[in-house]
């Protein structure tokens, strides 16, 4: 009998369309617990979800005693209150009629603390004005740049802006959220002298604070390459995304990371257009593109190189003598699996071999 191996699906047929975007829940909750290992417990973990958007994996954190949450969206915010989260973060700067739906979501979810990010005196003003017209207090935390330079205000500059949310008697002063991105070194040791180098400003802008009396400020530090290193650091919270599905970009650049993929796409043969050149059906549509070729890795030891991407079709050259049939299926993982989930109304899950069932992708809009 021939062994087959962690990724395949014996029941086929239950794959009734493709590209589709399989899920392992075995290994996602080998995932997190080794998140919950990284991070010495849950206390100090507000995971991301950008990555999985699903009320399901959701769950299973809540299980494992995980309470606080990061999310990049409305939807997202709301999924995470529908799921039972009792701790809120949108990490993204709500400016015009969204920060009226951040307001709407915390009169809709009482049982939730909501709370965002801000970063200009502007932003600050129309949060605070908007909680008074409102009659509640916002949970807020000053974002800081730290060199990711995507948002977030300078640490040198940040001291007079956190002054003026402190003013703002409608601001519950959350603490410093430092998203550092930009740190994404393979080798560990120089990972590692990066993120103390960067976070050191952020440290200097803690104890300034301090010295006003005011409490030494919380700081949600880090993304997956980065959060086990910032555990050691007092009143801190991790914010890791990727882990529990995990691709095979942050597979190949952070192997002292031991997540297991838990996410595989399925494709299709859909053309034979040379006797070397095998089309499938997994496209821009289907699969992360914003990197060079290939944008994804292969399963199953096949020597395909992909040669050309577009919406719909991945065309990979192989043997001349390769044997594929029409229909073919095969298995591959995305180098970058969080804009690959979007493009997915729901993750079929497999189990022990086997299709067994759905989960919806809830949040798939902004």
């Amino acid at each position: 009998m021939t062994e087959i191996n962690w990724f395949e699906v014996s029941n086929k047929e239950g794959l009734r369309s493709t590209p589709a975007l399989l899920v392992y829940p075995d290994r996602i909750m080998r995932n997190i617990q080794l998140m919950i290992e990284l991070a010495d417990g849950v206390e100090k973990l507000r995971p991301h979800i950008k990555t999985h958007k699903s009320a399901d994996i959701i769950k299973l954190q809540l299980e494992r005693g995980i309470t606080k949450f990061k999310c990049a969206t409305i939807p997202e915010a709301e999924l995470l209150a529908k799921s039972g989260a009792k701790d809120v973060l949108l990490a993204m700067q709500p400016v015009g009629p969204n920060i009226l739906r951040f307001f709407d979501l915390m009169k809709k979810y009482p049982a939730s603390n909501f709370s965002t990010l801000v970063d200009n005196q502007k932003s600050v003003a129309d949060i605070a004005a908007m909680a008074e017209e409102e009659g509640v207090n916002a949970s807020v935390w000053l974002d800081i740049n730290n060199g990711m330079n995507r948002t977030g205000v300078v640490p040198s500059e940040a001291l007079p802006l956190f002054q003026s949310m402190v003013d703002e008697p409608r601001l519950s002063i959350q603490g410093l959220h430092v998203y550092d991105g930009h740190i994404h070194d393979e080798d560990l040791v120089m990972r590692t002298n990066a993120c103390e180098e960067d976070f050191e400003p952020v440290e200097s802008l803690r104890q300034e604070i301090a010295k006003y009396g005011m409490m030494l400020p919380k700081v949600i530090a880090g993304g997956t390459p980065t959060f086990a290193l910032h555990k050691k650091r007092k009143n801190v919270e991790l914010s890791p995304g990727t882990p529990l599905l995990w691709d095979a970009g942050y597979g190949e650049h952070f192997p002292d990371l031991p997540f297991e993929n838990a996410a595989v796409l399925a494709t299709r043969i859909v053309s034979l257009p040379t006797p070397n050149l095998i089309c499938l059906d997994l496209g821009y549509k289907a699969v992360a593109s914003e990197m060079e070729l290939p944008r994804v890795k292969f399963l199953g030891g096949h020597d395909f190189e992909v040669m050309g991407h577009n919406e719909e079709h991945m065309v990979v050259r192989t043997n001349d003598r390769h044997g594929h049939q029409i229909g073919d299926l095969f298995y591959a993982l995305p180098i970058h699996i969080c804009p690959t989930v979007v493009r997915y109304d729901q993750l079929l899950k497999v189990k022990g071999n086997e299709y067994v069932g759905s989960w919806p992708v809830a949040t798939r809009s902004h």
